[in-house]
Parts: C-alpha cells; structure tokens; sequence
C-alpha cells in the first residue's frame, strides 16, 4: 500500500471515475449555450421565431427583444435556481438535485420541441434555465467536498474542459444541420438534449453521495463510507473524517444554526462569501457570455464567411487553451497570478477588436483579425479565467455555509451571465445599435476592475486542504499572506509537503525559530565552548 505522499491518481481511480460521472453536468450545460447561439443564425429557426431582413448577411434577423428572451430566460433561470441552492441543500443531497436537474432538462426540451409558439419557447428556455442552475452548483459542489486537495484543481479543469467541449459539440451540431431549410435545422439539435440526462440519471446511482454533506448533515458512519469508497484502499478515512467532522463543529460553535443571513453576520463569512461573489463574477466581467452566446449571430452578422465553422474554430481553441491548462494547475496553478494576467489579456484583445472593427469597418482584413484575436481571446478565457474563477469562488466558502456561499456565488455568476446575454443584443444587432465587435469598448475597462480586485483581494488558495483554508480565514490574515502562511491545525501533511517540494517554496521561518536561534547565539557567545588542544 503507498503511503499518502506516494499515492498516485490511480490510487484515486474511483474518486476519477465519480467526479467523471459528475463533470456530465457541465457538458450538458455547454451543449444548451452551443446550441442556442446557433439556432439563431439558423434560416430555419428564423422563419418560424424572426422575420425577413433581405438588407442582413444571411437574409434573415430576430427581433431584438427575443433575442434578448431567448439566450436570458435561461441564465435567468440559473439564477434563481444556484440562488435557492443553499435552502434547497440544507434537505436535499447533491445527487438528488442533480437526478432533479436530469427530469427539468427532459421536461423542458419536450416543450421547446413540440412548440412554434415564441411564448412556449420562452417558457422552455426558463425551465431548462432552472436545471442547469442545479447542474452546475450542485456538480460543483460534489466535486469540491469529494476530491483530494491535490487532485481538486484537475477536477475543476476537468469541469472547464467539460463545459467548453459540450459547447463545441453544440456548435458542430448546428453546423451539420444549419444549411436545412425546414424546422428539422434546430429540432435535431434539440433533441440530442435528452442523451446526457438519461445516462446521468442511471450512472448516479452507483457513486456515493458527497461524505462532507453527510457529515455536516449529522450522519458520520455513512459519511465515512462514502470516504472509504472515494479514497486508495487503507486510506486513513477515519482521520479524514474526524478531521472534517472538527472543522465543521468548530463552525458550528460560532452558530448554532444556519441560516441565509450567517452569510453576512460574522465579519469571517461575510469577507468569505465577498470573496466567493467576486471569484465567480470574474467570468462575467471578462465579457466572455456575449462571444460565447451569440458567436455564430455575432461573425454573420460582421460578415464573416462561413459563421458556422468558424464557431466551432473558437470552440475547440478554447479546450485546447483547458488541454494545456490540465498539465500545469496541479504544480503550477497559482489562482491570482493566473487570473490576473488572463484577465489582463482578454481586456486587451478586446480593445484591439474594438479599435480594428472601428477603423477599418466589416471588411475582409477586419474579419481576419476579429476571427484570429477571438481564437486568442476563448483561449485566454477558458484556461486562464473561467476555470480559476470556479475553482477560486468553490475553495473560499466555510465548510458550514458552503452550498449557501456557494450557491449565491453561482447565482450572481449566473446575473452578470443574464446581465451580459440580455443587453449584448442592443449593441450588436443591426436592427439596433450596430455596434458589432466595437462592444468590446466596454469590455477592456471591466476586465481591468477585475485585474485590480484579483490583486488587492483574491488570496492564494492553491493546494489547500478545505480544513486549511477555514483556519488561515478564522486568522484574518490578510490575502498576500495566504501563499506562504504555515497552518498548525487540521493539516494534512502529507499534501501540504508534497506541494511545496512542487513549487520549490521555502516557507519563512516562524517566530519560534527565529527566537531559538537568537537564544543559542547569545549563549554561544557568553559562554564559548573550551577546547583542550594537545600539546
């Protein structure tokens, strides 16, 4: 049996396979944002919800405000479902909000299948809204309680790299069905909606439920079971265990019960769950939900050629960007660095857009680079951002009011989303303000708040056990001393050493050590050592 510094991640093949079965759910979260960006630039999905724009690229346009409804109401949706998340998991465990998640997602499709009324699809878009609310909170959260420090920023990678690659597939779905002229051009890709919920709905049912919602709920044998499942045979489960079974009561002692509002009443939860908000919400303020929702509308309507393929060219940039991320975020992936320069980079190539777009007008030269800094741009979102952004905002939360931090992380995340796809239709359809790719004006000073707030607030939380992090926070140290910062309770040791000899860091010596050396050097000197040479 390997020790713990020697396990490797087959040692965790069954903590591998789990959380595999859990990241479906940002798949199938990506293919509905893939999807619907595409159905509008479709001649046969406008016909039966637009009208006719012979003055338009492809000949056809949506009304302004349905565009606005149509990719809204569902980061609507996920608003007010990741929203009511903390409530909902205060009774209800991670799976079953998922197999709740699998029934709307099916529920939801029916409706938006069997319907040309617009108010219908409407309702469709906020009900499927509602299950990838609960898709991507409770996944997340699963993930977050159930994988070892070490491998939890593959994980989330993991998540990321899921999330991207179900949105490629719902972008070459369209793209093989787009040139249909009838309604079957967005029923084919609607109905490949149903497959991920139906394999999710039977694979749950063989991983266990997530031990540190077990513990915290007061059932500690059948927590320790689901350890025993996740972890290495002769893993030490037991200590892990009581050691988030101590990390939760020592929470609990600061409240009796828990409520939304213990959110905000302890200056500890309330920089916390600050800290959460901001994490997640970094993803919206890169500008990154309008190219991602409207990428196909976006390059037709600037008139580049073949809109279609050239979605699915952003896509699959975007998981090659995650691809190379999944090498480096274990040893390497220091949150605030990597956020930093990412959101650095994506406010300066959405300046460069804006500034070519306002210049040189929709010409070929203009489409060529709007094409090529898009690719750099989804390259630089999705492996320095959004993965950093979700893996950042899921570490902060207390292990007492996690899925209630969390949750209204994911909820105003999910806002700015709605935010983000709700308004972009005003400053980039033609029937409106014809801004086209010079939106990104907007964008380049939001990404640098975002940049300013990473360094002044974000702390560093890379290769932390959850317990550690709760006792650094309960120290009120400030964010750059997170890094470098040596916890003496609740520590596991063997991770802890492990990441440092990773990251080649020396800690600083503690005051203690400090104290000792002083104390043999003043002795050394009062009292030097007599030597008694041969003569």
């Amino acid at each position: 049996m390997p020790s713990p510094g020697e396990e490797t991640w087959k040692d965790h093949w069954k903590c591998f396979v789990a959380c595999g079965i859990i990241v479906l759910s940002p798949f199938q979260y990506g293919v509905d944002f893939g999807l619907i960006g595409g159905l509008q630039a479709m001649v046969g999905f406008l016909k039966i919800y637009g009208h006719p724009a012979p003055d338009t690229a492809i000949g056809w346009n949506l009304d302004t405000t349905r565009q606005q409804l149509i990719s809204s109401l569902m980061t609507l949706g996920a608003f007010i479902s990741s929203g009511t998340a903390g409530i909902v998991a205060t009774y209800v465990s991670r799976r079953q909000c998922l197999w709740a998640a699998c029934a709307l997602c099916c529920v939801s499709n029916v409706i938006m299948m069997a319907t040309e009324d617009i108010g219908a699809l409407y309702a469709g878009r906020f009900l499927i809204g509602l299950a990838n609310g609960y898709f991507m909170t409770f996944s997340q959260l699963y993930i977050q309680e159930s994988s070892p420090a070490r491998y939890r920023g593959w994980f989330l990678t993991a998540f990321q790299f899921f999330t991207s690659f179900g949105t490629l597939i719902g972008t070459i779905i369209d793209w093989a069905t787009a040139k249909r002229p009838d309604k079957s051009a967005y029923l084919i890709p609607l109905g490949m909606i149903y497959i991920i919920p139906v394999i999710m709905t039977v694979a749950l049912f063989f991983i266990p439920e997530s031990p540190r919602w077990l513990i915290l709920r007061g059932d500690y044998e059948q927590g320790v079971k689901a350890l025993r499942w996740l972890r290495p045979v002769g893993a030490d489960v037991d200590a892990e265990g009581a050691e988030i079974k101590a990390a939760i009561d020592r929470e609990k002692e600061l409240s009796s019960s828990i409520s939304v509002m213990d959110m905000f009443k302890n200056p500890i939860d309330r920089r916390r769950t600050g800290l959460a908000v901001g994490a997640v919400l970094l993803q919206a303020a890169s500008g990154s939900m309008f190219v991602i929702a409207y990428k196909a509308y976006f390059l037709a309507m600037s008139k580049v050629s073949d809109p279609f393929a050239m979605s699915n060219v952003l896509s699959a940039m975007g998981i090659l960007a995650i691809f190379f991320n999944s090498l480096i975020v274990v040893r390497w992936g220091r949150r605030r660095v990597i956020l930093t320069a990412g959101l650095a980079i994506c406010g300066i190539l959405q300046l460069i857009i804006a500034v070519v777009y306002h210049i040189l007008g929709a010409t070929n030269t203009t489409g060529i680079v709007l094409v090529a800094l898009t690719c750099v741009y989804m390259m630089t979102y999705n492996g320095m951002i959004s993965t950093y952004a979700w893996l950042a905002g899921g570490e902060i939360p207390s292990q007492r009011l996690r899925s209630y931090t969390f949750g209204l992380a994911a909820a105003v995340g999910f806002f700015g989303a709605w935010l983000t796809t709700f308004t972009a239709p005003y400053f980039i359809n033609p029937a409106s303000l014809a801004w086209g790719p010079k939106y990104g004006f907007i964008w380049f000073p939001s990404c640098i708040i975002g940049v300013l707030w990473v360094l002044f607030f974000l702390p560093e939380t890379k290769g932390r056990t959850l317990e550690e992090i709760d006792e650094m926070f309960e120290a009120k140290l400030p964010a750059r001393k997170f890094r470098h910062h040596i916890c003496v309770g609740h520590v596991n040791t063997a991770e802890k050493i492990d990441d440092r000899a990773s990251e080649k860091v020396s800690p600083p010596p503690t005051p203690e050590l400090w104290i000792s050396v002083r104390v043999m050097i003043l002795t050394f000197c009062r009292h030097p050592p007599r030597f008694n040479m041969p003569k």
